[in-house]
C-alpha cells in the first residue's frame, strides 16, 4: 500500500514542517517543500491579510503545501473561504471542533487532518469524518494539552482505535524519531522545534541559539490550570510566570519582539523537549536528507535487531 499521508499531500517524504504561529510563513514552507517535505502554513497569528497573501504565494510557487486553521482563534470564516476557494489540496485543523468546517472544505475537494492530544480527541475527529489525525505528544512546543499525554502512548492507544493516517507530532527531529513514530502506526512526522532552528527559519538568531543552547529539561510549560496552556523554553521570564501561576496571554501581544528582534525576556518562546536533540542550524534541505537517511538506517538496524529475537 502507497503511503497514504503522500498520497494526501503530494509531498514526496513524509516529513512536515510545524505551523507554527508568525513563523510557518511562505520562505520556511517553500524551503520545506522545495526540499520533499510539506511545508505549512500558519494562521494562527490572526493576521488575516497576511495569511491570505502567504497562502496564495505559495498556490502561486506551484509547491505542495499545507495550511494549518486553528478553530478557537478563526474570529470568523474569511480564512476557511480564502483556503477553499484558492486551490490549496491539504488542511489541519486544530483548537475546536473538527466538525465545525469539515463539510465546507471536504465540499472543495481538500483532505482535512485533525490535530489531537488525547484518544479521546481522535474518536471526535473520527466520528467528524476527517481523513487522517496529527497526533500531538505533550513533549512538542506551543500550545498544549492540560493533560499531559506523551507521543508514545498516543500512537499506541490511537492506532488500537482506528486505521486512518496518523502523523506523529511531538519530540522528533531526526530519522531516529521517525522510526520509533513508523513502528507505532504513524505515515509521518511533524517537527516544530527542528524547523524553528534552521537556516530558513524567519526567527531572530538568539531564538536559534537559545534552542541550541538548551538540553532536554530546558522546557517548561506555563498556565497549566488555565487556557491557553503552553509548553516554551525555560527563560527567567517564563521560570517566573510559572513560579507565580500568571496566566501565560499577559505575554502574547510582546511575541513578535521576542521572535524577530531577538528580545528573549519580552514573551514566551514556544519550544518543544526535543531541544536537547538540536545541536545546529542546517538548511531545511540538510535536515530533511538527514532526516530520511537517518530513518532508513534506524529501520534496516531494527529490522536486524528484531530477527535476533
Amino acid at each position: 500500500m502507497a503511503n497514504r499521508v503522500l498520497t494526501h499531500t503530494g509531498a514526496r517524504v513524509p516529513v512536515i514542517q510545524a505551523p507554527m504561529g508568525w513563523i510557518a510563513r511562505s520562505r520556511l514552507a517553500s524551503a520545506v517543500s522545495t526540499a520533499g517535505g510539506l511545508g505549512m502554513i500558519e494562521t494562527s497569528s490572526g493576521e488575516v491579510d497576511a495569511c491570505r497573501r502567504e497562502i496564495d504565494t505559495m498556490v502561486a510557487a506551484r509547491l505542495p503545501f499545507g495550511v494549518n486553521l486553528p478553530l478557537m482563534f478563526l474570529r470568523d470564516d474569511r480564512l476557511v473561504r480564502h483556503v477553499a476557494d484558492a486551490g490549496v489540496r491539504f488542511v489541519t485543523t486544530s483548537a475546536g471542533n473538527p466538525a465545525t468546517f469539515v463539510d465546507l472544505l471536504k465540499e472543495h475537494g481538500l483532505t482535512v487532518y485533525h490535530v489531537v492530544p488525547s484518544i479521546r480527541a481522535a474518536r471526535k475527529a473520527i466520528g467528524a469524518g476527517v481523513d487522517g489525525l496529527v497526533v500531538e505528544g505533550a513533549e512538542g512546543g506551543g500550545f498544549k494539552n492540560p493533560a499531559e499525554v506523551s507521543l508514545l502512548v498516543l500512537l499506541q492507544g490511537i492506532r488500537e482505535i482506528t486505521d486512518l493516517p496518523m502523523v506523529a507530532a511531538g519530540g522528533i527531529v531526526d530519522g531516529r524519531g521517525m522510526a520509533a513514530a513508523f513502528a507505532l502506526g504513524a505515515e509521518a512526522v511533524q517537527m516544530g522545534t527542528r524547523f524553528l532552528a534552521c537556516a530558513e527559519s524567519p526567527v531572530h538568531a538568539h531564538y536559534k541559539q537559545a534552542v541550541l543552547d538548551a538540553d532536554e529539561t530546558g522546557t517548561v510549560v506555563v498556565n497549566r490550570t488555565g487556557s491557553p496552556t503552553m509548553r516554551v523554553l525555560g527563560t527567567a521570564f517564563s521560570r517566573a510566570l510559572v513560579a507565580s501561576g500568571g496566566p501565560a496571554n499577559s505575554s502574547l501581544a510582546a511575541v513578535k519582539r521576542l521572535y524577530f528582534d531577538g528580545e528573549m525576556e519580552a514573551s514566551l518562546a514556544s519550544a518543544g523537549q526535543s531541544v536537547g536533540l538540536v545541536h545546529e542550524v542546517e538548511t531545511a534541505a540538510a535536515i530533511i536528507d538527514r532526516t530520511m537517511s537517518g530513518f532508513r538506517a534506524a529501520m534496516e538496524t531494527a529490522a536486524k535487531r528484531a530477527a535476533e529475537v
